[in-house]
C-alpha cells in the first residue's frame, strides 16, 4: 500500500530554501520521500500573493488559497469582489486564512471582524471553504460564522487550541478541527480531551505551528517550522491524537474510507485512490508499515 499525507496548511513561500539551492523542488522532492503528496499553500496577505502564486505555479501537487490574516495591518484590504476574482484561479481551492486574533492586536478590532466577514461572503459565492485562524477570540468568531452562514461553505478551524465548547460549535457549523503540536504539550490537557470527543471523520493535524523540540528562533511551516529540514511531524500528532482516544473505538481507521475526500486535509479536489489510502492505528502499538503509516 502507498502511504500519502496531505499537508493542509503551509507557506511554501516562506521556506528557507537554502539546504536546496534555493530551489523550492527540492523541498517538494523532501517531502515526498516523507510520503507528503500534496499541499496547500495558505495565503496571510494580497502583496506576497502573486509571487506565491507563480512560485507553485507548475506544481500539480501544491494548490493554494487567497485571503488576508487577520493580524496583517499595512497591506490592501481585500474587497469580497477582489477575493472572489481571484478565487476564480483554478489553483485556489480555499478562501483564507482569516478569522479574529485578539491576542496579537489590539484596541478598536471592528476592522478585523469586518474583514472576517469579507472572506466569509466571498467563499459563500465561491463556493470554496474557509481557513479560519481564531486566537483569545472564541465568542466572536462563532459569533460572526454564525450571522454569515458560514456552514454553507465550511472549513477547517486552524491551528485550534480552544475549548471543547467552540469545538463543538464549530463542529456545527461545517468545520473540520485541525490540531497542531500544541495538543503534545505538558500543559494542553484541556486541548487533548476536546481531541477525544473530536469526531475521527473531523479531524485533521496541522504542522503550521512550532512542536517541542523546535528552535524557537524558527517560525512559519513545514514539518519542522520553516526550518530547511522537513521531519514528519505528523506522525508525532497522530501518536499524540490518536492514542487520546477512547479505546472502545475500532482499533484501525481508514482514511479513504472514514473521512469524505482525503487524509489530513477536507479541499475536495483531492481525493487519492484506494491504492493511496492512509491507515492510522488507535492503539499504542505500531502500525505495520505494510498496511499504513507508523505512526
Amino acid at each position: 500500500m502507498k502511504n500519502t499525507l496531505i499537508d493542509s496548511h503551509c507557506h511554501l513561500d516562506r521556506l528557507d530554501l537554502t539546504a536546496y539551492e534555493g530551489k523550492l523542488q527540492g523541498a517538494l522532492e523532501h517531502a515526498r520521500q516523507l510520503h507528503v503528496n500534496k499541499m496547500l499553500c495558505v495565503s496571510i496577505d494580497l502583496e506576497a500573493y502573486p509571487s506565491m502564486r507563480d512560485l507553485v505555479r507548475d506544481y500539480d501537487e501544491v494548490s493554494i488559497s487567497v485571503g488576508v490574516h487577520p493580524n496583517e495591518t499595512e497591506g490592501h484590504e481585500p474587497t469580497v469582489e477582489e477575493l472572489v476574482e481571484l478565487a476564480r484561479d483554478d489553483k485556489v481551492v480555499a478562501i483564507g486564512e482569516t478569522g479574529l486574533d485578539y491576542f496579537r492586536s489590539e484596541g478598536d478590532l471592528e476592522w478585523q471582524r469586518d474583514r472576517f466577514r469579507t472572506h466569509i461572503r466571498a467563499a459563500k459565492i465561491a463556493k470554496k471553504p474557509l481557513i479560519i485562524h481564531s486566537r483569545e477570540a472564541r465568542e466572536d468568531t462563532i459569533r460572526v460564522l454564525q450571522e454569515e452562514n458560514a456552514h454553507e461553505v465550511g472549513g477547517v478551524m486552524h491551528c485550534f487550541s480552544e475549548d471543547w465548547d467552540m469545538a463543538e460549535r464549530a463542529l456545527a457549523l461545517n468545520f473540520y478541527i485541525s490540531f497542531s503540536g500544541i495538543v503534545t504539550f505538558k500543559t494542553a490537557e484541556t486541548l487533548r480531551d476536546v481531541a477525544r470527543r473530536v469526531p475521527l471523520d473531523r479531524i485533521l493535524i496541522d504542522p503550521d505551528i512550532i512542536p517541542p523540540g523546535t528552535d524557537k528562533r524558527h517560525i512559519g511551516t513545514g514539518y519542522r517550522s520553516n526550518t530547511t529540514v522537513w521531519t514528519p511531524i505528523p506522525r508525532i500528532l497522530l501518536r499524540y491524537l490518536f492514542v487520546a482516544k477512547p479505546m472502545n473505538r475500532p482499533t484501525c481507521i481508514t482514511w479513504r474510507r472514514k473521512l469524505p475526500s482525503f487524509a489530513i486535509c477536507p479541499w475536495t479536489r483531492w481525493r487519492p485512490s484506494p491504492a493511496r489510502t492512509i491507515c492510522a492505528c488507535l492503539s499504542p502499538r505500531p502500525l505495520d508499515t505494510t498496511q499504513g503509516v507508523a505512526i
